[in-house]
């Protein structure tokens, strides 16, 4: 039986007896944790895929040793300008042997059921909120939108003037076309 678990921004597949390294824990040498981001199940039958995780899967390890992994250069350079910058860097981990894989657990999935029942009556109690504030908003928008409106009217009589010696230029333009139409067809006469 294998399982994918997520920890440390992470995947990782991992089987019973496994030892991996993970991001930093907060545990110390011979103590057990558990990995209750299982995104997936598999090896008996057919697998079993979270959307996007399992409910009531665990993944328990034990913590081997907490160590830094092995030193990485970091190296930056700009050409042509002289700069360059060498650093090293060690990250922390966590070295955990993988105990078991338990697929659903009763408990777990029982506690997880309460906390959405709370989350749905959350929604329920903002919803009856939000309609009576919606009426109060709607009223005042309608005083804001009667005020512009009564504005408005003087200033979109003053704009058709503006707009009505464009249209006298265009009418000009449109007539020249035809005027080449008829060079074309006097010299098509000669």
């Amino acid at each position: 039986m294998y399982a994918v678990i997520q920890t440390g921004g992470k995947q990782y597949r991992v089987a019973k007896d496994d030892v991996i390294a993970v991001e930093k824990l907060a545990a110390e040498s011979g103590q057990k944790v558990a990995f209750d981001k299982v995104l997936m199940v598999g090896g008996d039958g057919a697998a079993k895929v979270g959307a996007p995780l399992l409910d009531g899967a665990v993944v328990e390890g034990e913590v081997v040793e907490q160590r830094r992994a092995d030193k990485i250069i970091v190296f930056k350079r700009k050409r042509r300008k002289g700069y360059r910058r060498t650093a090293g860097h060690r990250q922390h981990e966590t070295v955990v042997r993988i105990t078991d894989i338990v697929e659903a657990g009763g408990a777990k999935k029982a506690a997880a059921k309460p906390k959405a029942k709370k989350a749905d009556a959350a929604p329920a109690a903002d919803a009856e909120a939000k309609p009576k504030a919606k009426p109060a908003a709607r009223a005042k928008s309608d005083d804001a939108e009667e005020k512009p409106k009564a504005a408005a009217k003087p200033k979109a009589a003053a704009k058709p003037k503006a707009a009505a010696a464009p249209k006298d230029d265009a009418e000009p333009k449109a007539k020249a076309k035809p005027a080449a139409k008829k060079a074309d067809d006097e010299t098509a006469e000669e």
